[in-house]
């Protein structure tokens, strides 16, 4: 995540940011959401499920500021978005990328019943044009009802307040 390199920002840059997640979220281009702690006083964290995958599959993103890694969070989050990707988008497909050093994002996928598809060679740009690989995991809606993720505990409710999962 580039935008983590930038830190500590000026404040009108984080809310500029903030503007642009929370309109391309009612656009429908691309949902971002929060990680809170229970009363919603401190940012434990980031996810996202993301257009730029295709028609009818969406990505999922995540990060986890370090003082609160390895309690769940990623994975509690990304069973939640596979949750809403397919029971309320309708997509026929989910992803998750990450980098493949990076052992801890690779473990969510398959705590999540995700099949690992492949490993692409220098596939994504980092800071100042580095060239990372890039690992794909993948969830079909055929195989979502068995998986994991397929269990998890949540509620969704819409604009208004009203459920729409549970």
């Amino acid at each position: 995540m580039p935008w983590a390199h930038a830190e500590p920002e000026h404040i009108q840059n984080k809310v500029d940011r903030l503007r642009t997640f929370r309109s391309k979220f009612d656009l429908g281009q691309d949902f971002t959401y929060g990680i809170l702690n229970l009363d919603e006083t401190r940012v434990l964290g980031g996810c996202g499920l993301h257009t730029r995958i295709g028609p009818a599959a969406l990505e999922i993103g995540y990060w986890i500021n370090q003082e609160f890694t390895n309690q769940g969070l990623a994975t509690e989050a990304s069973a939640a978005l596979v949750r809403v990707a397919f029971e309320i988008e309708k997509v026929n497909r989910v992803e998750i990328h990450c980098n493949p050093r990076n052992l801890a994002n690779a473990a969510v996928p398959r705590k999540l019943g995700f099949t690992y598809e492949a490993t692409l060679r220098q596939r994504q740009t980092f800071l100042e044009g580095e060239l990372l690989d890039l690992m794909i995991w993948s969830l079909f809606r055929q195989d979502y009802s068995t998986s994991p993720a397929a269990a998890s505990n949540i509620a969704a409710m819409d604009a208004i307040g009203r459920k729409i999962i549970e």
